[in-house]
Formats: structure tokens, C-alpha cells, sequence
């Protein structure tokens, strides 16, 4: 009986401690706070949702009534839209020149980064710290900032307005981010695991590939996320570096509003393609990126 009363003394003393937020959280905790995530969930995903509801309707119905109205009138879907999409040439290069870009970028900067990580985590070589320092330092230049420079440096070079430049550019900018993160991931493996991998005759290149790459398998996958996303969303740099007779989607459509103020029809659609390949991408890999992201928060 002392052990029973003493133990509901202690609790009532911890739930007299808490907060009235505190109490409220921890009983909204169950089927409130999930009804409530999911409604959230809901509310961000209606641009989406409208945008592809737009995207099935004709331009007379756009500009007639809202999207919201084919709940109403079913009969408004149809695939016409999708076909004038197919049939824009435009519309079609450009998903492909924004394939060629991002790919290439995003594998470059995975591939290098990984390296560069590992050299700086594991490998001893003159400067290594201070040239760690200058890696992170360059995460704050701006992109603006290298504008105008690079875009002479580029016209000098002759990739200026060039698929290579864009890609080059990307690559550039991705590199210091991808560096510094895959540096502390890589930092956080067991010194002991590399150790008995060299005691086996493993050498740097074997080490890397066969320990350290699957063990930093979901950070990887999180920049490839990140580069991935960033690359096929950019219109400044594709704007400015990017050849204009065959610009990334980002600039196709930016061209399309500018010269065809009212072609919905081709609008829609498109910007409905270009946003659902990066969104597969992050769904394929979202597990991973989970890992990568929580990667180093519960030790």
C-alpha cells in the first residue's frame, strides 16, 4: 500500500509539473492530432490537385469556372490537353533537355561528393582541415553573386548558353553542400570498422566502395534527393546559362506564358509533368531520404 501510494504521489506531482500546452499535447497525442495532420496534409496538396484537375479540362471550361466545378460536371475531364502537350514540340524538347541536364548534375555531384567526403573524413593529407574550412565557407556565397562572373568566364571558355555550362554550373554550386554533408556522415562510421578492413588487406578504394558506400547508402540517396530537385526546379541559372533553342521545361514554360499569354491548355499539363517526375523520384527514395535526414539524431 506505501509502495502503490507513493507511486501515484510521484506521478501526481509530474502531471501537476507540466504545462497546460504540455497536458493538452500529450491528450491531443492520439486520433485528434492525426485527423489534424491530415488535414494539413490535404490543405498542402490542393495547389496539386488543382493544377491537375486544370490540366483535364478545356480551356473554355478554365476560364469559365474553377476547378473545383468537376465534381460537379465529371464530363469536363478529357485527355485533349495532354495530347496538345504531346504534339508541342516545345514542350516535349525541353522535358528532354531538362533530363540531360539534371542527370548528369546529379550524378556528378553524388559521385564526387562521395569521394571528397571520404577524403576528408578518413584520409590524412597536408591542409586538410583548412581546405574542409574553405569547402564550408563556399555554402554561403550566393548564387547571384556568381552570375555575371561566371557568365564571362564562360564566354571566354566558349560554353557559355550550353547544356555543358548549365551542368558545369550545377555541379559547381551542388559540390560544397554535398561535400560537407557527406564529410560528417562519413565521419560518424566506426573507426574500429575501417580498422579491421584494412587488417583484411583492404585498400582506400576497396574500403570506400565496399564499407563506406553502403554504409552511407541513405545519405547518399538525400543529396541525390536534393540535387535532383534543385537541378530540375532551377529557372536562374537555366535562364541565363541554358541554350535558348532548346531551354530545361522550367524555361519552356516561362516562354510559353510570355509569348502565348492564353494557352492554358499547354500550360497545365506541362506544369503538371514537370512537377510529378521530381515528385516520383523523392517517393521512390523516400525512405532513404528519412534515414539520411534522421541519420545521426538517435545514436
Amino acid at each position: 500500500m506505501t509502495t502503490s501510494a507513493t507511486a501515484a504521489t510521484a506521478s501526481g506531482v509530474v502531471k501537476a509539473k507540466q504545462s497546460l500546452p504540455a497536458r493538452i499535447a500529450a491528450r491531443a497525442g492520439g486520433g485528434a492530432l492525426r485527423v489534424f495532420l491530415i488535414l494539413v496534409g490535404l490543405f498542402w496538396l490542393m495547389p496539386t490537385v488543382g493544377l491537375l484537375l486544370s490540366s483535364l479540362r478545356s480551356p473554355s471550361d478554365i476560364a469559365s469556372t474553377g476547378w473545383w466545378k468537376i465534381f460537379n460536371e465529371p464530363s469536363q475531364l478529357t485527355f485533349h490537353n495532354y495530347s496538345n502537350l504531346l504534339d508541342n514540340s516545345t514542350i516535349t524538347d525541353s522535358l528532354l533537355s531538362t533530363v540531360v541536364i539534371t542527370v548528369p548534375a546529379t550524378v556528378l555531384v553524388v559521385a564526387i561528393g562521395s569521394f571528397a567526403g571520404y577524403a576528408f573524413a578518413w584520409m590524412d593529407f597536408p591542409g586538410r582541415d583548412w581546405w574542409f574550412m574553405v569547402v564550408v565557407s563556399l555554402l554561403v556565397v550566393p548564387v547571384q553573386v556568381a552570375l555575371v562572373p561566371v557568365a564571362k568566364l564562360f564566354g571566354e571558355i566558349g560554353i557559355f548558353e550550353t547544356t555543358v555550362g548549365v551542368i558545369t554550373f550545377h555541379v559547381a554550386f551542388g559540390l560544397p553542400f554535398a561535400i560537407f554533408l557527406l564529410r560528417n556522415f562519413f565521419a560518424e562510421i566506426p573507426r574500429e570498422l575501417l580498422e579491421a578492413a584494412r587488417l583484411d588487406g583492404a585498400g582506400e578504394i576497396r574500403l570506400f566502395t565496399r564499407v563506406v558506400l553502403p554504409l552511407g547508402g541513405p545519405a547518399i540517396a538525400s543529396l541525390g534527393i536534393f540535387q535532383f530537385l534543385w537541378v530540375w526546379n532551377d529557372m536562374l541559372v537555366a535562364l541565363i546559362f541554358a541554350d535558348s533553342k532548346h531551354p530545361p521545361i522550367t524555361v519552356a514554360l516561362q516562354q510559353q506564358v510570355r509569348q502565348f499569354g492564353n494557352n492554358i491548355d499547354v500550360l497545365a499539363p506541362g506544369a503538371f509533368v514537370s512537377m510529378v517526375i521530381p515528385l516520383a523520384v523523392f517517393f521512390a527514395f523516400q525512405r532513404q531520404f528519412v534515414s539520411g535526414v534522421m541519420a545521426g539524431a538517435v545514436k
